[in-house]
Order: C-alpha cells, then sequence, then structure tokens
C-alpha cells in the first residue's frame, strides 16, 4: 500500500466538527515518521505530531503516553490553543513548552501522531484509527542509526527494550486497524493485514 493509496483511503473520511486523529505506531526504525510526513503531504489540512517531541528521555517510553493524552489528545476536544511539553536531549533536561498553533483552533481536519506508544490503550478513545509499521530488526536497526547517527546508538538496546515491554502489554499490533510491513520498501510498504475500520464521517 502506497502512501497515495492510504491517502485516498484517509480523504473522505475527513471533515466533521472535530479532527480525526490517526496513531502511527511501531518499533524504531519503521518508517513511521516518514509514513506521517507522506500522508500530511497529501492530505490538506494535516498536522503532525512527533512523539520524539515529547518523550521525557530515553527512558521516557512510558511516561510519554500520558503526556499526550493530556496535552495533545484530550485538548484537540477543546477550543483552546495547545501547548505542548519538549524535551532537550542534548542536555537532557525538559525544554520550554512549544505553542502548537498547527492545531489550532481552528483545528486541523487530520492529526498523524506518530511514534512508539501512541497507540497505547490510553489513547485509544481519542484515536480515529491506528496503523502499525513493522520491519525485520536488521532493517530497522540500519535505518534509526542511518537517520539519527552516532547519538542513538548507545541507547538502541535500552530503547528496544522498552519498546519490547511497551508493545508487548499494551496489544499494539494487535489492535491495529493497518498493519504494514516496510522491510523491504518503505515507500510500498506490504499490507500484512487490513481491518481497517475509520468510519465515515457525514
Amino acid at each position: 500500500m502506497t502512501p497515495d493509496e492510504l491517502a485516498a483511503r484517509l480523504r473522505p473520511r475527513l471533515g466533521g466538527p472535530a479532527p480525526a486523529v490517526v496513531a502511527v505506531d511501531g518499533p524504531s526504525g519503521s518508517g513511521k515518521t516518514e509514513l506521517a510526513a507522506a500522508l500530511a503531504a497529501r492530505l490538506a489540512g494535516a498536522a503532525v505530531v512527533h512523539l520524539d517531541d515529547l518523550y521525557p528521555g530515553w527512558d521516557g517510553l512510558e511516561a510519554v503516553v500520558p503526556l499526550l493524552v493530556s496535552h495533545v489528545l484530550v485538548p484537540l476536544g477543546g477550543p483552546a490553543p495547545l501547548v505542548v511539553p519538549s524535551w532537550d536531549w542534548s542536555r537532557d533536561v525538559p525544554g520550554p513548552p512549544r505553542p502548537r498553533p498547527d492545531l489550532g483552533p481552528p483545528r486541523p481536519a487530520l492529526v498523524l501522531v506518530e511514534g512508539a506508544g501512541s497507540g497505547a490503550r490510553a489513547c485509544a478513545p481519542y484515536l480515529t484509527g491506528l496503523v502499525w509499521l513493522e520491519a525485520a530488526d536488521a532493517v530497522r536497526r540500519e535505518r534509526a542509526l542511518a537517520r539519527d547517527g552516532a547519538g542513538y546508538e548507545p541507547h538502541w538496546d535500552r530503547w528496544a527494550e522498552q519498546e519490547r515491554r511497551h508493545f508487548s502489554r499494551e496489544g499494539t499490533r494487535g489492535r491495529a486497524d493497518l498493519v504494514l510491513d516496510t522491510t523491504v520498501s518503505p515507500d510500498h510498504p506490504v499490507v500484512v493485514r487490513d481491518l481497517w475500520s475509520i468510519p465515515s464521517r457525514g
């Protein structure tokens, strides 16, 4: 399924009074950031929330879930502007809160939340759909280190163990509407399971 095909399936489901919120979850290096960017480029009025901006450090996968719910998902249902936490990765300390005017008001038609943890059970009541990406371990590692460089390498195993525990407990893959394998090509992933259940609006 190409990004064009996935965008075509999302497009008729946009335009309601509240934004559609789609989580793009999966382990590091599976192509979440790339897919979210590709969809946002194809869908007018889309905004992207990167969990990399919210994780409170290298041990912050679990902690990001309540941050995402309280600072993004819940406020999207109300009228107020969004201000989200940030993390200074170079100093490993909290950064200043960041306004997100692209998230409204007025709200965008679609909010793509990408990152490990975005499909957690606590997020599910606020999501319109959940997409899971996966790829072979060696491929994911090579991609992630090529993208983030030597700064990520010392933390790979540490982060991967958090992912394993989180995904096992949350059952994220099993709850996903769409499971895509990007091992061969992140631009044309293979559909592993398609239970897409996003209701049409209107």
